[in-house]
């Protein structure tokens, strides 16, 4: 194709884009002028004038304008009837390449003549609609003895018009985010351009249909693990393939769109459609690799019973990273469950940024991706419903963000939209039309949910038995931190520890800094050092700290927030910035862990003798119930951003380790913590960073190197404008540093220094400057004021468990050596100031608190340190303290 003929292509596509653009906006002028009952007439004419446009051009320039076609063509739950109608032609009946051409493509890839290579070949296409031609043959000698194969052929000269189309469609787009700031798909054309090219090499396509054909085990249907992973599809099998032809099996089917066939046949759509969002949830979850083009023309139906789906074309695949599969996973399961901290969690992990905090709304525009689908004959109310729906959250939005109407069109919430999903969203869209199409509704929650579930617990299942990097690798302080180390994988092989963090100080110095599991019962990244968990009751040993150093500073706090008298008492002072909060601010969701039950423990509280110094509410045959509600309440986006100063602590074991070895010594600061703990301790300073709007420019847009100018519309609807109408560019009501309190969504980055003006120069520097001289209080007696004992025992209970906000702790004979406080199902940090010793140990997995004591058991023998009396017993009333302080 030369140069003048590139030329005309480009004038041809522009010069179509402006006439329905301005055909469109004249009519959306002129409708407020014209009666209510014309509108609708006026508006269908439009889209069959505009739908003949599009096809008329789409079928002379062929090329990558026709899989533009086919896939608009699916989107019968989006566009209007008289597209669909039109478009369908775009599946598999263009008109064929010449004959002549298709032979001296087979001979010169093949390297010999068609007549030499097969006994007969049909002359009549069986599909004509991409950029190759196929076409029936039946083997001679090259093949299988009398096997009936399918030969695809690229069309001469199709790289280049594909290269072409790319870029005249990035233009298109690029114009068009201009002219419509909310309708902004850049995102979606880079990743089409990045992967479009791979469908010129036929070579590549066989290999991917060999690859998804063994992962579905199309071979070897008893090859899956489970009933619920069972896919029942045929694929056919690849026999030879060069750069431009692909010689396959062939199989009789009857296409999708030929419903008078498929009610012939007696073909149960439902099933079939089922069948194939099966397919596509085990190639997305299970296998991470998955076909990137399901529209109805590369689907048949097997014609003999039972009727299976067969899958055709792979040329267009793609492979997620096993990060960004779970990360998919953990997405459809927050959704399915209404979980906001999952949700948030899984964008963090997938590279999903957004420029505030939203997360109700990113919940709605996630629960429309995974909606059930909706028949054609529904599309339009539902589509009505939605809209309205939209509207009413976009008026809620904009008054609360104190947005005018020009702010609210050209506001981006999205800062950065991952390339890898842009295709896995494009599935979701295609398979939602396909079953639109085929009249049928599915419930996607109910069939991927089993998938989704299989990679996460499947990985979550690899205990320290069979996962070598179960425990964090990190250096080894000590003999006792080795010795703990395997106590932890016997706890966890045991299936006693979910995830767990154990820090633990000796005379100043960290000798204990461990990680070890999951993050969650369905998150599998393992657990790091800075990750944050929910400690409860650990809680009131943080906040009881605060108020003395209050007390102890003659501090008048009027008017300052919680958090910040919290930050400038403990957090910036000992350098934990970022781990360890009381009621979590947005942006940390991908760190925190996720709380579950052991529900082996729970059948031990019958057992459980009643406590006389506790509600008879709290005893111990009446709480079974309410403990198996704790976790999903405390795992809720709302309950963990609460500040609860009691009981909603939420931090590493490393940073309340560093806060009860301060403590230990009367508040004076120990050394930097260990060097060689990854990342550093205090390397998350929570300072809002916000991602300003790209201002739009005249003319084409500068592209994005990580698509960040993606609309939050794109998550429901990732190629065309909207899905069912809903949710255009929702969320875009917000000012970036408007001061009316809604809080945004910010980056917990690793990287910055923290710089609040109340923390001490000789706090904010570098380790070089770090001062021991400097102590959290100034009272000589702090410790007696932390037991309630001496001067301070007429505050305290006489001889009770509590001194001033801490737990005291004693020894058998009495004595007090220490204090802290221990969580609800086994989380705890404590001090000994007589030994200098500090420990803290965080859970996600709430038992009555064996795991918690057999860990302080170990540490504290092999240190030679008295266990202290909380954590001696093995069986009785003592057994339930962690679970229910």
């Amino acid at each position: 194709m030369g140069w003048g003929n590139i030329y005309k292509r480009r004038v041809k596509v522009f010069t179509l884009a402006i006439i329905i653009y301005l055909d469109y906006k004249t009519l959306q002028k002129r409708e407020y002028w014209i009666n209510k009952s014309k509108r609708a007439a006026l508006w269908e004419k439009a889209h069959e004038r505009n739908a003949k446009r599009v096809l008329s051009l789409m079928i002379e320039l062929e090329g990558l304008w026709v899989k533009l076609g086919q896939y608009l063509s699916t989107r019968a739950d989006v566009l209007p009837n008289a597209y669909i109608s039109l478009l369908k032609q775009l599946q598999d009946s263009l008109p064929p390449r010449p004959l002549k051409e298709v032979s001296q493509t087979i001979q010169k890839q093949l390297g010999k003549s068609i007549d030499e290579l097969f006994l007969d070949f049909d002359r009549t296409p069986l599909a004509t609609a991409s950029a190759t031609s196929s076409v029936l043959v039946e083997s001679r000698r090259n093949f299988a003895n009398g096997r009936e194969v399918v030969v695809k052929v690229q069309h001469a000269g199709i790289k280049k018009i594909i290269l072409e189309d790319l870029k005249n469609a990035k233009a298109i787009i690029d114009w068009i985010a201009w002219a419509e700031p909310q309708y902004d798909f850049n995102p979606m054309i880079d990743e089409w351009c990045r992967e479009a090219p791979k469908e010129l090499d036929f070579n590549h396509e066989a290999e991917n249909t060999r690859t998804v054909a063994q992962n579905l085990g199309c071979k070897n249907k008893h090859k899956n693990d489970g009933p619920s992973n069972l896919v029942d599809v045929l694929i056919p099998e690849v026999i030879q393939s060069t750069e431009k032809v692909l010689v396959s099996e062939y199989m009789d089917g009857i296409r999708l769109n030929d419903h008078a066939a498929l009610e012939t046949h007696g073909v149960d759509k439902q099933r079939i459609v089922e069948e194939i969002t099966r397919a596509y949830a085990h190639q997305i979850y299970v296998d991470g690799f998955f076909n990137g083009d399901p529209h109805p023309g590369n689907f048949l139906v097997s014609k003999e019973p039972p009727h299976r789906p067969i899958l055709l074309d792979f040329g267009l695949t793609k492979k997620l990273s096993g990060s960004t599969k779970q990360a998919l996973a953990k997405m459809f399961l927050a959704s399915a469950e209404g979980d906001h901290v999952a949700l948030l969690s899984s964008f963090a992990e997938m590279g999903l940024k957004l420029r505030l905090d939203m997360p109700e709304q990113a919940m709605e525009v996630t629960n429309v991706i995974f909606r059930t689908s909706t028949p054609a004959k529904e599309a339009v109310e539902t589509a009505k419903n939605l809209s309205e729906q939209r509207s009413k959250n976009m008026k809620v939005i904009q008054e609360k963000m104190k947005m005018n109407e020009k702010e609210m069109k050209r506001f981006n919430p999205v800062d950065a939209f991952p390339g890898d999903i842009i295709i896995f969203f494009r599935v979701l869209n295609l398979l939602r039309g396909l079953s639109s199409t085929m009249d049928v509704r599915i419930v996607y929650q109910e069939i991927m949910r089993p998938f989704a579930e299989s990679v996460l617990l499947g990985n979550i299942k690899s205990g320290p038995a069979v996962n070598k990097q179960w425990i964090c690798d990190t250096p080894v302080h000590s003999d006792v931190e080795a010795k703990l180390r395997r106590l932890l994988v016997e706890l966890g092989n045991d299936d006693k520890i979910l995830g767990v963090q154990v820090c633990a100080y000796k005379d100043g110095k960290v000798i204990i800094d461990t990680a070890a599991g999951v993050l969650g019962r369905y998150d599998p990244r393992p657990v790091q050092p800075d990750s944050l968990f929910p400690v409860f009751s650990a809680t009131k040993g943080i906040t009881a700290g605060m108020l003395h150093w209050l007390v102890d500073k003659g501090y008048h706090a009027s008017g300052k927030k919680f958090q910040e008298i919290l930050e400038e008492a403990l957090i910036h002072p000992l350098k934990i910035d970022g781990e360890l909060y009381i009621g979590i601010p947005p942006g940390v969701e991908s760190r925190l862990a996720t709380l579950t039950l052991d529900t082996s423990d729970l059948s031990q509280l019958s057992e459980i003798s009643n406590r006389s110094d506790l509600p008879s509410t709290f005893q111990a045959h009446n709480i079974a119930q309410a403990i198996t509600s704790l976790p999903a309440i405390f795992n809720m986006l709302n309950t963990r951003r609460a500040i609860l100063p009691a009981a909603n602590g939420h931090c590493s074991a490393r940073a309340l380790a560093r806060y009860y070895a301060a403590l230990a010594d009367g508040g004076a600061f120990p050394p930097p913590h260990s060097s060689s703990s990854k990342p550093p301790l205090g390397s998350h300073p929570h300072i809002p960073k916000f991602s300003p709007e790209k201002k739009p420019q005249h003319g084409r847009r500068k592209k994005s190197k990580d698509a960040a100018s993606a609309s939050w519309t794109e998550l429901a609807d990732s190629e065309v404008n909207t899905d069912d109408g809903d949710y255009v560019n929702y969320g875009e009501h917000a000012r970036n540093g408007s001061s009316d309190g809604y809080t945004r969504l910010v980056n917990d980055s690793s990287s910055g220094s923290s710089s609040n003006a109340s923390t001490p120069d000789h706090l904010v520097r570098g380790d070089d400057s770090f001062k021991t001289d400097v102590k959290l209080f100034n009272n000589t007696s702090i410790h007696d004021a932390f037991l309630g004992v001496n001067d301070y025992g007429s505050l305290a209970l006489p001889n009770g468990k509590f001194g001033l906000g801490f737990a005291r702790i004693g020894l058998e004979d009495g004595s007090y050596v220490g204090f802290g406080h221990s969580g609800m199902g086994g989380s705890t940090g404590f001090c000994d100031f007589k030994n200098k010793f500090a420990i803290a140990v965080t859970l996600n997995k709430m038992s009555l608190g064996a795991t918690t004591r057999k860990i302080i058991q170990l540490v504290c023998s092999e240190l030679n340190i008295p266990v202290p009396d909380q954590f001696r017993s093995e069986t009785g009333p003592e057994m339930q303290k962690p679970m229910i302080n």
